[in-house]
């Protein structure tokens, strides 16, 4: 068995385990991430969803070398069995955006505005394979503003970031993370501030990228209508930790945890005429100051005393490859709406016994 409930297929590609990230503040210890563990094998996609602050970006950061030298990080990070925490910079640069690559949130910032687009694809062609030449490398940088539909590549590789359009720039940044073919490609809510029609070509953009360099990839956002049609399975994280873990099915249509149904309830459906929305009321716990037992008790309809004493672990439901951290999951099982568990009389309630 796998760290992630899953029966073992053989070496993963990605291997998490146990990771925490803490940052120093004025206030205190910010437990950034709390024992995220997780697996990705060649072909996968696996989805981390949650809101904004529950630790999606600094764990995959951290998997990557690139948190502050104030961060303290603990736990285990295995690229085809090598561990890459504490990995000297020179040899994690032989990994980093060659075997393991990550699209950042923002394009603007991600492109240097001083250079050409096309200049900054062959650089990144060049930096892993210095014998390639300055004419290779530019004619590989135009092949792969084509294959992420960029029109025109030819002129448009002489073009400066600014005179992209949002859309442009972010297939601009997949192009560069498929520049040297890796195992893996990590996705930082790539489709945020885009409008849904440049939301659906980025997500087929990187599908087709996917496709062409056979990557492994995890794609973090906090939208699960992004990952429907995208992911194999969704990780769900909330103040840190994992809280549920499953494939699209089981997630989508048989949560085992109420934060995953309350997400799930946030987001509109085009097959129920006339359904309002069901948000969660609250707001995520400071993680300088986690309150005992279950962090999402203060927002939970179905809190118990349990819940306020002990945090649940991250176990086994009515599938072995579906884990929930709930002390009431068992509750969630059939068919369960959104509505009839975020509904307003219950959310009142402080604690249902």
């Amino acid at each position: 068995m796998t760290l992630d409930g899953r029966a073992g297929t053989g070496e993963p590609l990605l291997e998490v385990a146990d990771l925490a990230v803490d940052f120093p503040s004025d206030d205190g210890v910010v437990h950034a991430v709390r024992g995220l563990s997780f697996t990705v094998e060649r072909g996968e996609v696996l989805a981390i969803v949650g809101e904004s602050g529950s630790g999606k970006s600094v764990s995959c950061l951290a998997v990557m070398g690139l948190l502050p030298k104030n961060a303290r990080i603990d736990g285990s990070v295995r690229y085809r069995g090598t561990e890459l925490l504490g990995m000297k910079p020179k040899l994690l640069n032989q990994v980093r955006g060659r075997k393991v690559a990550m699209i950042f949130q923002d394009p603007m910032t991600s492109l240097n505005p001083v250079y050409t687009v096309g200049w900054q694809l062959a650089e990144a062609v060049r930096a892993h394979h210095p014998d390639t030449s300055a004419r290779q490398a530019w004619s590989r940088a135009v092949d792969l503003l084509e294959l992420v539909n960029i029109p025109n590549p030819q002129s448009r590789a002489k073009n400066y970031p600014h005179e992209f359009s949002g859309g442009m720039r972010q297939r601009a940044v997949i192009a560069m993370a498929m520049a040297n073919d890796p195992d893996i490609i990590i996705a930082d809510e790539p489709t945020t501030a885009l409008d849904v029609t440049v939301q659906a070509q980025v997500l087929e953009t990187l599908e087709a990228a996917q496709q062409e360099t056979q990557a492994a990839m995890v794609l973090i956002t906090h939208d699960l209508g992004v990952v429907a049609g995208v992911a194999d399975r969704v990780l769900v994280m909330y103040a840190g930790k994992p809280v549920e873990i499953g494939t699209v099915d089981e997630v989508f249509y048989e949560p085992r945890m109420p934060y995953t149904l309350g997400l799930l309830g946030s987001l509109p459906r085009l097959d129920i005429e006339g359904e309002t929305l069901t948000p969660i009321s609250g707001a995520p716990p400071s993680l300088v100051n986690l309150p005992p037992g279950c962090p999402f008790s203060p927002r939970c309809p179905l809190v118990a005393e349990v819940c306020l004493e002990e945090e649940p672990p991250l176990d086994m439901t009515s599938s072995a490859d579906h884990l929930a951290a709930c002390h009431r999951w068992r509750e969630l099982e059939g068919e369960v709406a959104a509505t009839d568990v975020f509904a307003p009389s219950a959310t009142d309630d402080a604690v249902i016994p």
